[in-house]
Formats: C-alpha cells, structure tokens, sequence
C-alpha cells in the first residue's frame, strides 16, 4: 500500500513538472518579440524570436515587428481650398525597442490609434502648401514632404517605411478644368516647339545657300585664273572612247570635245 502511494505520488510530481515545464515554455514566432504579463503588470524586457521559459502562471502576447501595410482615405484641402481625397497605403513597423510601449499605450495595434491620425495630419498638411493643379503634377514631392513630416510626428515610436499615393480624387469639374489647362499648354509647347523648328530650318537654308554662292563664286574665280581646269575636268570625264570632234578656235583651241554616239 505504501509502495502504491509513493508510486503515485511521484508520478503526480512527474506530472505536475512536467505540466509546469510545458506551461513556462513559449516559442515567439519569427519576426515577433513577446510581451509577458504576469498578474495585470507588464514586464520591461520582451521575449527575443524563438522558444523561452517564464513564469507559468504569466501570459505571453506576440508583437509582430514585421513591416505591415495598411490602407486609408485622408480628406484634404489644396491651397486654392479644392478638397482633394487621397488614397493612401501606409508601410510601417514597430521598432523592436517600441514594443513594450506600444503594447501598453496601443493593445499592440497602433495603426488606427497611432499611425493613421499622424499620417492623416501629415498629408492634410503637405497639399495645403500647393493648388489642386499643383498636388495633381507635383505627386512625388507631396508624398516625400508627407513622409517627412509624418516620420516626425510619430517620434520613432513607429517606423513608416513608405507612403504610396494610390489616387487623387477630385470634383469631376475641378478635374475637367485642370485636364483642359495640361491640353492647352501641351498644345503651346507643341506650338512653341513648332515655330523653333521653322526658324532653325530658315536659319539652315540660308547657310545652306550662302554656302552654294560662296562655292561658285570660288569655283568661278578659279576658272577665270586657270582656263586649263576645264580641259582637265573634262578629261577626268572621258569615257574612254576616240573623240569624232576636236574643237578650235580661238576660245575652244587645244580643247578636245568627245561626241557622244
């Protein structure tokens, strides 16, 4: 009997080490930190990637500290005071040094409480600094000076990798009005490029005919100088066959004509 119970006994202990040894291990998955919470107190240190033993009776919460990507709607007003509504996607993280605070201050989901009101401020910010005309053709720098200004406001308690301006959305007439001015500038330059080409190509015929003057003129004072140069011309031109005329005179003597056949 007493056998019976000393074996039982141990086998509770067993089993209860065992029980206690399973429940204070946890395995962080990759790219997490955990958050371990023992009776309503947060611990300072989160639990690196990977298994660790705590406290049985604490919970442990996983942080996801991988870049995440969310979307939202801002609600802005141009300089000219157009409302223009941006489309937005946001790539953000929680620094591994900002877990346990966002975990306290956030439940571990700062997007909506944290990163969208700043994100928001910061694009409402940087498009009431241009036109509606202005946003629309300078998108880029309103998304750089948005960033920029957003990365701030968080205060390095959230990481914002990047932010893509999907679309802006205007009013179908503020829209028309603005299609209407690019096409009516694009047809300026055209006209402008146009009209440049026109006056290069004058400017090229001119020279182009100063050039043949100057050339003949030239090609005149040599003949006038040197009256063989024609004999010579036309010997380079000779086709290899007798000539049938020999001209004379006192202009044409010495000067052999071939004759065609």
């Amino acid at each position: 009997m007493n056998t019976g119970v000393k074996i039982a006994a141990l086998a509770c202990g067993v089993l209860l080490a065992l029980v206690t040894t399973i429940t204070s291990c946890h395995v962080v998955p990759p790219g997490n930190r955990g958050v371990r919470v023992l009776f309503g107190t947060t611990h300072n240190e989160a639990l690196a990637e990977g298994l660790s033993f705590s406290n049985p009776l604490a919970w442990i919460h996983d942080i996801s500290i991988k870049q995440r990507t969310e979307e939202m709607k801002a609600d802005c007003f141009s300089q000219d005071l157009q409302q223009v509504d941006a489309h937005l996607k946001i790539l953000y993280r929680v620094p591994q040094e900002s877990v346990i605070h966002i975990f306290k201050s956030y439940e571990g989901a700062p997007f909506k409480s944290l990163v969208e009101p700043r994100v928001h401020e910061a694009v409402k910010e940087a498009t009431a600094t241009k036109s509606a005309e202005g946003i629309v053709k300078n998108r880029e720098e309103i998304k750089q000076t948005a960033l920029a200004m957003a990365k701030k406001k968080l205060h390095g308690l959230i990481e914002v990798d990047d932010l893509v301006i999907e679309d802006l959305a205007l009013s179908a007439d503020l829209k028309h009005a603005i299609e209407q001015k690019m096409v009516q500038e694009q047809e300026a330059a055209k006209a402008k490029f146009t009209q440049q080409k026109a006056e290069i190509d004058a400017r090229t015929a001119v020279i182009r005919a100063q050039g043949e003057a100057e050339a003949i003129k030239i090609r005149g004072a040599a003949l006038r100088e040197n009256p063989a140069l024609i004999q010579l011309q036309l010997v380079e031109k000779w086709d290899g066959h007798a000539p049938q005329y020999i001209g004379g005179g006192a202009n044409g003597a010495g000067i052999i004509l071939p004759v065609m056949k």
